[in-house]
């Protein structure tokens, strides 16, 4: 260790079991200077290591450990952390894109007679190829065979520009697609416990993912959370990821859950409850004897919906169950000695307030503690459109009722009452009717390799079946597990010949339904949707139910555990009481109820061993690198360091650096001026309202731009698959078709138009956001965007940002920001405004016909107040006070720059 590091006298030796040795950065030492580390939470002791091991004097100082060694549980939160992560996980769609700026970077770099390799990820980058398979095929034996060719199909290009990335990049690697969904990939593979630096020191496992649930590695003890692909690139082009010092919120769990009781109730039941708590921005860190009690794939769907219930994580400390789960999924004997050697060392081990942690973990000091006794959790659903509005299963088909007539605003449906009973049919006579279950899918991240509820799902399988119930062959069932080990021991314990005999066949190991890639219902039941604008239902295993996410015409859409998916499926209806209803009749019309065919606690662990075998878990991954699959392996990449952009429409070089200089732009007045107004937003408009996704519209602009390229409508895929192409990407942004823009007046009962229109100012001309920004942009108008509550939550995180920069919206004015979004408009040079309490748009009186100003005195200085000056229609003026929501001196510096991007690249090549 040089001796020049401010705190080389903090680097200690640990020893394994098996007596070798490491050494470390020690946090009980760093304690004899700074005593209030040994009261510091668990999660904020990882993010202190890596600012006490890479306190360089320069991006982190010895005042960086100073502050954060003295972390105070309640305090105003005004320093920032510069946290040095280890490595960098994308997924395809919002890898793709990430990439794309790697290569114009080095495009950038060659145009100024630079060395492109000074563009190079400088900690390990994963991209994991899970969002591409849609289910077009389901309930037959070939539906994975078939959907897997049609994904390589259609992705052929992208698949092109990754196998370029893998060669130019010696940092880059990629897990092809098949192998499952990123986060349990994280989980089961990538993750290793601690790494060690070239001179023999270790550290933890720490990252960063362009994902939001990243946060299921919270899960097995490592400090990771979502960010959007700008801050990612920042990362692993060697910038800190910069935060705010958190607050700190422990959940202390006790007692233990219920028979019949899974971990998606009780994750169901943590969002519910943190959603209350108002934990945006705070780290949430679970202790107390009932964490003890849960086995690590329940930690981990906790940890998974982190976004769900607003936190940055949902952290769980190392103890006997993470090294248990490391033992089961193969790591190798040296890694796990190292990495429980390595935790008890720093005086980290074990879950607090349960028996066994560490002694250093006795006093721990929270911000808040909540408290929930594990055996009150019941068997529940959330929905119909947010992850955070829980229902207990006995009150669902009563909800489902209440919400139908009640009004948009109550988060209802707004339907006359007397249509909740009437019966549609379709052309061929199939009846449909309101709560009718269309789409049952196991999917998505949270639990879709949690074996308790995998193996539930697949014994209630086999109980229906022998009951002699079926699944109507009209419901798009889909099994898309997170890891191709599920398959492996569902066979083993022979419940997946039940999975399939109900039509949940293998339709695709990735993430498929929770993120819109359900493909499509039959025409005839879009239009008998469509006709009747009847409010029927998608079940989903997943973590997100956001409007038109899963389905443009399915609006109530549930989620649930992987068994209520398969109960739900068989029932036909959400409207189904299944706690006093049969589920379906089987054998001689006999009634089965859901008590019937539900599993025990002990038949789900009768058929565990078959889910943890060390040896399963090693043979799967290493065909990542020796049999990664036929299609992969027939995709050819181009060769060398600077990309050639061929033409294609999914992959073009991205317009963000266009004029680069590498000095910045010269400081003039920072504000807006003579801006219109592109659109007037509620509360809740998330990133899944403003980021393209799901289907491509025909009438949409990006439909015609595609058209107009010699794209056919069948060929249009998804916008996910088409992140690296802006052309489609900016067209899509703000065209979620249920976004709604209040510029746009009520028709005459009161309803609001959907879809991603505007009023053209002057004038007043109605038409796509899209068209009235290039109008606004030849015309040097800039534009602003009004907001409520909440705005930009959701997962669909960087071209939620680039779309809004691209569109020439030069600031964003809301009454609350989620926390990645406001970070990511930052990040593109776009001004986040934060109306003071008591104001709002509609308080004001906005119309949308108004003239903008934003005026900031003096130097920008984070979360400093600037004046919004609205100009009327009548030329009468009225100035409020708003609040700069750049947070941190380096968003100051990333603003400044244009964006983090030119920040970042005028570094790397001044170097």
């Amino acid at each position: 260790m040089p001796k020049a590091h401010a705190f080389s006298k903090t680097v200690k030796t640990f020893t394994t079991a098996s007596g070798k040795t490491g050494q470390f950065f020690s946090l009980p030492h760093l304690a004899k200077t700074y005593p209030n580390v040994n009261r510091l939470p668990v999660s904020m002791r990882i993010v202190l290591e890596s600012v006490l091991r890479n306190c360089d004097g320069q991006k982190v100082t010895p005042e960086h450990v100073q502050q954060l060694a003295n972390w105070q549980p309640v305090a105003e939160r005004t320093d920032e952390i510069p946290f040095v992560v280890a490595r960098v996980v994308l997924q395809d769609f919002t890898g793709v894109p990430l990439l794309a700026d790697l290569a114009a970077m080095r495009s950038v770099a060659a145009s100024l007679g630079k060395n492109p390799k000074a563009i190079e990820p400088l900690v390990p980058v994963d991209l994991v190829v899970d969002h591409s398979i849609m289910v077009d095929y389901y309930g037959t034996k070939n539906a994975l065979d078939l959907n897997m060719k049609l994904e390589f199909q259609r992705n052929q290009e992208r698949y092109q520009f990754m196998k370029w990335g893998m060669q130019a990049f010696d940092t880059f690697g990629v897990v092809p697609p098949g192998f499952g969904i990123v986060h349990q990939v994280n989980l089961e593979y990538l993750a290793r416990g601690v790494h060690k630096t070239k001179a023999g020191v270790y550290y933890p496992d720490s990252l960063v993912g362009t994902d939001s649930h990243t946060t299921m590695i919270n899960g097995i003890g490592v400090v990771g959370w979502g960010v959007g692909g700008i801050e990612a690139e920042a990362g692993m082009l060697g910038q800190p990821v910069y935060f705010l010092t958190p607050d700190v919120v422990g959940f202390e769990m006790t007692g233990s859950l219920r028979e019949g009781v899974t971990a998606t109730d009780l994750v169901l039941t943590v969002t519910e409850l943190l959603r209350k708590e108002k934990v945006v921005g705070k780290f949430v860190e679970f202790f107390g004897p009932g964490v003890a009690t849960l086995p690590l794939p329940d930690r981990a769907t906790i940890g998974n919906m982190a976004p769900e219930y607003g936190a940055t994580m949902g952290f769980f400390p190392v103890d006997d169950k993470t090294i248990d789960y490391f033992r089961g999924t193969g790591r190798t004997k040296a890694e796990i000695e190292a990495f429980e050697a390595y935790f008890r060392a720093q005086g980290m081990y074990g879950v607090p307030g349960a028996a066994g942690a560490s002694k250093e973990l006795a006093d721990i000091q929270y911000s808040k503690v909540v408290t929930l006794d594990l055996t009150t959790v019941a068997p529940s659903l959330a929905g119909p459109k947010r992850p955070q509005d829980r229902i207990e299963i006995t009150h669902l088909s009563e909800q489902f009722a209440s919400l139908y007539s009640a009004p948009v605003s109550a988060n209802g449906f707004n339907q006359p009452a007397e249509k909740l009973d009437q019966v549609f049919k379709t052309e061929s006579g199939l009846e449909v009717r309101n709560g009718d279950v269309l789409i049952a899918a196991i999917t998505s991240c949270t639990n879709t390799s949690n074996p308790s509820v995998l193996l539930a799902a697949g014994l209630l399988a086999k109980k229906a079946v022998e009951a002699g119930l079926k699944v109507k062959p009209h419901i798009k069932t889909s099994l898309a597990p997170g890891s191709r080990v599920v398959t492996e021991y569902l066979e083993r314990a022979g419940l997946l010949p039940y999975l399939e005999k109900l039509n949940f066949n293998l339709a695709g190991y990735g993430c498929t339904t929770c993120i819109g890639n359900a493909g499509d219902l039959t025409a005839e039941l879009n239009e008998v949707i469509w006709r009747n604008d009847l409010v029927c239902a998608a079940v989903l295993s997943g973590n997100r139910n956001f409007e038109a996410r899963i389905h443009p015409n399915l609006k109530a859409n549930f989620l649930a555990s992987p068994p209520l998916v398969v109960a739900y499926a068989i029932a036909g209806n959400v409207r189904r009481d299944l706690m006093t209803e049969p589920v379906g009749y089987g054998k001689k019309g006999q009634p089965v109820y859901l008590g019937d065919i539900w599993p025990s606690s002990d038949e789900i662990a009768a058929l565990m061993k078959y889910a943890m075998n060390a040896k399963v878990f090693k043979a799967n991954y290493e065909k990542v690198k020796t049999e990664p699959g036929k299609l992969w392996g027939k995709i050819k990449g181009t060769t060398g360091q600077v990309y050639d952009w061929p033409a294609s429409t999914y992959i073009a070089e991205p317009p963000f650096f266009q004029g680069f200089q590498m000095q910045p732009p010269v400081e003039g007045e920072v504000g807006v001026k003579g801006a219109r107004i592109m659109a007037l937003f509620g509360d809740s408009i998330t990133t899944d309202h403003i980021s393209p996704a799901g289907s491509i519209k025909e009438t949409s602009p990006a439909g015609q731009w595609l058209k107009e390229n010699g794209v056919l409508k069948a060929d249009f895929n998804s916008y996910g698959s088409r992140r690296g192409n802006h052309d489609v990407m900016m067209r899509g942004t703000f065209a979620n078709v249920r976004i709604k823009n209040l510029m746009i007046p009520p028709g005459e009962d009161g309803s609001r138009e959907e879809g991603g229109v505007t009023l053209y100012q002057p004038g007043g001309d109605k038409m796509f956001i899209y068209d009235a920004a290039m109008k606004y942009m030849a015309a040097g108008v800039p534009t602003v965007i009004f907001a409520g509550e909440e705005y930009g939550t959701g997962s669909s995180r960087d071209w939620a940002a680039k779309g809004t920069q691209l569109l020439g919206i030069k600031a964003v004015v809301a009454r609350s920001f989620e926390r990645i979004h406001r970070s990511n408009l930052v990040g593109m040079g776009v001004l986040p405004l934060q109306f003071k309490a008591g104001d709002s748009w509609e308080s004001l009186g906005l119309k949308g016909d108004e003239q903008i100003d934003v005026r900031i005195a003096g130097a920008l200085r984070p979360q400093a107040d600037a004046t919004l000056v609205i100009t009327r229609a009548d030329g009468s003026t009225q100035e409020v006070t708003v609040v700069l929501r750049i947070d941190t001196p380096i968003e100051v510096d990333y603003y400044q720059h244009g964006g983090i991007l030119p920040f970042v690249l005028r570094q790397l090549l001044a170097a």
